[in-house]
C-alpha cells in the first residue's frame, strides 16, 4: 500500500511538473528574485510569451549567437547584495565573477563587459573607489576588459548604497557541445566543491543571526573550472551551471524539467563545509538551497567521468570536487535525493526566498 501510494504522489508530481508554468501573483515579491517556483512562473508565464524568443526557453543564464560565423555567448545581469561587503568580497568583484561564470557555463571564452553602477546620492567616494578597484582586480584576474558603462544617482534612501548591472560577451569554445537536450541517463554529476559559503557568508554579514562562524564567500571565476573541464571531457561533457541563487537544487530541477530526465543525488557524497552546516542546520535551511557564486554543476558521460573529475581536483578551490549522483530515465522532470539512511526523498523547487539579496 505504501509504495503504490508513492507512486501515485510522484506521478501527480511529475503531471504538475510537466505543464508550463503561469503568471498568476498580483503583486511582485522577494520570491521572483529567488531563482525557484516564482522565478519560473514569471520567466514561463511573462517574459517568453511576451518576448517570444525561443532563446529564453531554455532558461540558461548566457543566450548563444553567430555573427559571421563567429560563435558567441552574450550574458546580463543586476546584483543588488546587501551588504555590499562581505567576508571573501565585495559587490564589485561579485559582479565581474557572477557574469563571466554564466558565460563559462555556456562554454564560452569570457572577453569583455559592459558595466552600469546605479549609486545612491551620499554614497562615500572612498566607498565607490574601493568597488572600482574591486571590478578591475576582479577583471584583470578572469581576463575580461571593461569595455562600455554608464553611471547613474538616485535620491538619499532610494538605493543601499550601489547596485551593479552588466553585460559580458564571449567567444564559444570549439570544444563545447552543451544543452540541456544532451543529458542522457547514466551521465554522472560532478560537483566542483563545497555547498553553501556565499549565501551563509552574506547572511552572517548582516548581523541578524547570533551566530558567529569563520565563512568567506567562494566567489570566483569559473572560466578555469570549465576549461579544465572540457580538456578531459570534451563532447562527453553534455552540460554546466554555475549553482547561484537556489543553489544546486535549484540547478538540477530546472535542468531535470527542461530536458525530461530525472536526477538521483546522493546525500553524503555532496561536500558541504562543516561551519556551513552547522549554520543551516540552526536555521533550518538546506545547503542544497544556498546560494554560490564559485562552484558549477557539470553533467558528463560515465566513460568520462572518473578522468573529468581528477581535472576538476587540480583547479584552485576545486580540491573537494566530488560526483555526487546521476541521470536517470524515471521519474521523468524529478530530483530525488538518496538519503544517509538508505531511503529516498524529492527534492523539490524553491519556494520563497529564505536567503533574499544574496547576489
Amino acid at each position: 500500500m505504501r509504495v503504490r501510494s508513492e507512486e501515485r504522489t510522484l506521478d501527480l508530481i511529475e503531471t504538475a511538473r510537466g505543464k508550463r508554468a503561469k503568471f498568476r501573483d498580483e503583486y511582485v515579491n522577494m520570491a521572483h528574485g529567488a531563482g525557484g517556483k516564482a522565478t519560473q512562473s514569471m520567466i514561463e508565464g511573462l517574459f517568453v510569451p511576451a518576448f517570444g524568443s525561443t532563446a529564453l526557453e531554455s532558461l540558461g543564464d548566457a543566450g548563444l549567437l553567430s555573427v559571421d560565423g563567429t560563435e558567441l555567448a552574450l550574458t546580463t545581469d543586476s546584483f543588488v547584495v546587501k551588504p555590499i561587503r562581505f567576508p571573501g568580497g565585495s559587490i564589485g568583484d561579485l559582479a565581474v565573477n557572477g557574469t563571466v561564470n554564466d558565460l563559462a557555463a555556456a562554454g564560452a571564452r569570457p572577453l569583455a563587459l559592459a558595466l552600469s553602477l546605479i549609486l545612491e546620492e551620499g554614497l562615500p567616494a572612498e566607498t565607490l573607489r574601493a568597488e572600482v578597484e574591486a571590478i578591475a582586480a576582479a577583471a584583470e584576474a578572469a581576463g575580461v576588459e571593461i569595455i562600455a558603462g554608464d553611471t547613474k544617482v538616485v535620491e538619499r534612501g532610494h538605493a543601499d548604497e550601489m547596485y551593479v548591472c552588466t553585460t559580458g560577451i564571449g567567444r564559444r569554445d570549439p570544444r563545447a557541445s552543451l544543452s540541456p537536450q544532451s543529458l542522457r541517463p547514466g551521465d554522472r554529476v560532478l560537483l566542483s566543491g563545497t555547498i553553501g559559503e556565499h549565501g551563509t557568508a552574506i547572511m552572517l554579514a548582516r548581523g541578524e543571526f547570533e551566530l558567529d562562524a569563520d565563512i568567506e564567500s567562494d566567489t570566483r571565476s569559473l572560466w578555469p573550472v570549465a576549461d579544465a573541464l572540457l580538456e578531459a571531457a570534451g563532447e562527453s561533457l553534455h552540460c554546466m551551471r554555475d549553482a547561484t541563487r537556489g543553489g544546486v537544487a535549484s540547478v538540477l530541477n530546472e535542468l531535470a524539467r527542461s530536458s525530461g530526465v530525472a536526477m538521483l543525488v546522493r546525500e553524503s557524497a555532496v561536500p558541504v563545509h562543516p561551519a556551513v552546516a552547522g549554520a543551516s542546520e540552526i536555521l533550518g535551511i538546506d545547503p542544497m538551497y544556498v546560494a554560490n557564486e564559485g562552484k558549477l554543476v557539470a553533467f558528463v558521460a560515465p566513460e568520462a567521468a572518473e578522468e573529468a573529475l581528477a581535472a576538476l581536483r587540480t583547479v584552485p578551490g576545486c580540491e573537494a570536487a566530488a560526483e555526487i549522483g546521476e541521470v536517470r530515465a524515471e521519474p521523468p522532470g524529478m530530483v530525488l535525493v538518496e538519503t544517509s539512511f538508505g531511503g529516498k526523498r524529492v527534492m523539490d523547487q524553491l519556494v520563497g526566498d529564505p536567503l533574499p539579496r544574496i547576489c
